[in-house]
């Protein structure tokens, strides 16, 4: 009866610390509400399995207790359980699964007037790359990484030199415009997240990912890394700074471009060190950061 009881009370006391818990999500600043809406739905689905199952364990601990004169009975096999079984557990799954897919439609479909935003990660710190006044941005070829060259940009692509540079800095985007983030890494396994735009992605080594959204709330927002990538991951953060279109612009009419970074000498060497077209968008040995 005292393992019964136990059992019930940590069933209920589960539901009661969700429900009264002070730790919960941060306060969301962008348009994918409906991740959060995913969550709380498996939330629901596998709560409601947890308490089923530790109610039920809780009754058969009492209902089939020790005593004199019972004898167990032998049933090795039910076919009716079994399939009852197999029924409402893949109801189950399906009922989890459905709204992720339906999300994950809208996550990879990008609106056609977002504009886009590169991001590299490397060990261990962001750098962020915007297109210029031609509004693209240019090729990148992870064969052309140097210490004069980090982004591995294409010297050769014309659309590249007016592209905006950021290392180790902030991040500003404008509210209210839907943006594409390309992903790009140039070492190991890397994962941006801003917690409060409920939108992530892996950055693999030799391609480029891409998510999207729209930043709904004004305001500074911490950068991390969601995926372990070396002894410095708990240091690789950074900054994202959403405010008004205004701002932005100023804000980044006071960035250096590509062209103005790098000298006319360090542009002739890269061209003859590796030799890449104009419109080279990657390949197996590396990525175009431009492409769409």
């Amino acid at each position: 009866m005292a393992v019964a009881i136990i059992l019930a009370l940590v069933a209920i006391g589960s539901v009661l610390f969700h429900v009264l818990s002070p730790w919960w999500w941060t306060p969301i600043a962008s348009n994918w509400h409906y991740i959060d809406n995913t969550l709380v739905i498996t939330f629901w689905i596998t709560g409601a399995v947890f308490l089923t199952v530790v109610l039920f364990l809780a009754f058969c601990v009492w209902r089939f207790r020790h005593q004199e004169g019972r004898r167990a009975t032998y049933e090795p096999e039910s076919g009716k359980l079994e399939l009852w079984l197999s029924i409402v557990t893949g109801v189950g799954v399906a009922a989890m699964l459905a709204p992720g897919l339906l999300v994950w439609k809208q996550f990879i479909t990008v609106p056609a007037d977002a504009s886009e935003v590169e991001i590299v990660g490397q060990q261990w710190q962001w750098a962020y790359r915007l297109p210029g006044s031609d509004g693209r941005l240019g090729t990148s070829d992870t064969r052309l990484v140097s210490s004069d060259n980090p982004l591995g940009l294409n010297p050769k692509d014309p659309n590249g030199q007016d592209d905006v540079i950021v290392e180790g800095g902030e991040l500003h985007l404008p509210i209210g415009k839907p943006v594409k983030v390309l992903l790009r890494s140039i070492d190991v396994l890397h994962d941006f997240y801003v917690p409060e735009f409920r939108a992530k992605m892996d950055m693999i080594p030799g391609a480029v990912t891409y998510f999207w959204f729209t930043p709904t709330r004004n305001g500074t927002f911490e950068v991390l890394c969601a995926e372990l990538c070396g002894v410095g991951h708990p240091h690789m953060r950074g900054t994202v700074v959403v405010e008004p279109e205004a701002e932005y612009q100023a804000w980044l009419a006071q960035q250096r471009t590509f062209a103005q970074l790098s000298s006319p000498t360090k542009r002739a060497s890269a061209e003859q060190s590796v030799n890449l077209p104009v419109a080279s968008r990657g390949n197996d040995s590396g990525t175009g950061g431009g492409s769409r």
